[in-house]
């Protein structure tokens, strides 16, 4: 009986950090979605004013 105590602290601190891990990827890739669909207008943009240029 004196093990289990231990096993199961092991398995909560496991699962604890893996929560940290996936918010700390989940926040990492919603930024990166914000970068993207900042810079998504302006690359249209240029590339619809190359098109024209090149007509």
């Amino acid at each position: 009986m004196g093990n289990k105590p231990d096993i199961i602290r092991a398995i909560v601190l496991i699962f604890a950090v893996g929560l940290v891990i996936t918010g700390f990827t989940s926040i990492q890739a919603s930024e990166d979605k914000r970068a993207d669909r900042a810079a998504a207008p302006a690359v249209g943009f240029i590339q619809s004013a190359n098109q024209g240029l090149n007509r």
